[in-house]
């Protein structure tokens, strides 16, 4: 999708894909200042790490407590610094919002994973002013870490550790089960029905439908895939990097070209 933006724009750059371990993240951050990069994505699990390995975090990662996107910029006197962005929290509620046409204020929400995108999503939905918000993560201690920052930054928010007895408005997967066939359900559904959900929101975007969001929408939920996530967090960065209006809808038919093949 970058690719394609740049493009449409006549911008001479190229976007590239690189696999690096954990361990040798902060020499690849360095390696990508020393070689005069305009900046780049994180993916999991470098979101959490990079926090300490950015000289500079913006408003947006000090906020959500994780960085997904890295802009080389000089600073006063020349200094190439590496600043740190989060376009992750954006496009969750933008996504939400154009998807499934989600009212955020007062709803009540199931958020299922605390990891990575999990954190952003839980905060971020707190921020919204959602009603009350329920977390369930397979380390029961990480869901009760994000609860107690959530009281302590946004304490008109209801939230808990556990699956709710009540009916929702929203359930939104932040896990990776779904990614490969044979992964379960990241729902336990001995504890909570998706009769009990309006709407489904899987991060997940390839398959377009999860097992969770074919078993949603068979319980009559709507139902939405992580692609406008995808789509809106890159137009983000792709804004940061170059300063000019990313062109989102060049950018979402290239997504969906490369994923889905239309």
């Amino acid at each position: 999708m970058h690719n394609a933006a740049f493009a449409a724009l006549g911008l001479n750059w190229r976007y590239l894909a690189f696999e690096v371990d954990p361990k040798n993240l902060r020499s690849a951050i360095e390696g990508a200042r020393a070689w005069n990069l305009v900046g780049l994505n994180l993916t999991v699990p470098h979101k959490l790490l990079a926090v300490d390995m950015v000289d500079v975090l913006d408003a947006s990662a000090k906020t959500w407590g994780a960085v997904n996107t890295i802009k080389f910029a000089p600073d006063a006197a020349g200094k190439i610094r590496a600043i740190g962005f989060n376009t992750d929290a954006d496009a969750i509620v933008t996504s939400l919002r154009e998807d499934l046409k989600v009212e955020l204020r007062g709803a009540k929400v199931l958020l299922l994973g605390v990891g990575g995108a999990g954190r952003t999503a839980a905060l971020k939905l707190a921020a919204e002013n959602v009603a009350e918000l329920f977390l369930v993560n397979r380390t029961a201690s990480k869901a009760e870490e994000i609860t107690g920052e959530i009281k302590r930054q946004f304490p008109s928010v209801k939230v808990s550790v556990g699956y709710p007895k009540a009916n929702i408005d929203l359930l939104l997967n932040a896990t990776s089960l779904g990614l490969k066939p044979d992964d379960g359900s990241p729902l336990d559904e001995k504890q909570f029905s998706l009769k009990q959900a309006r709407a489904v929101y899987d991060m997940i975007y390839k398959p377009a439908e999860t097992k969770l969001l074919i078993a949603a929408k068979a319980a009559g939920c709507k139902t939405a895939n992580g692609i406008g996530m995808l789509v809106h967090q890159g137009a983000k960065a792709f804004e940061i990097w170059t300063g000019q209006p990313a062109p989102v809808a060049v950018m979402r038919r290239a997504v969906e070209g490369s994923v889905y093949g239309v």
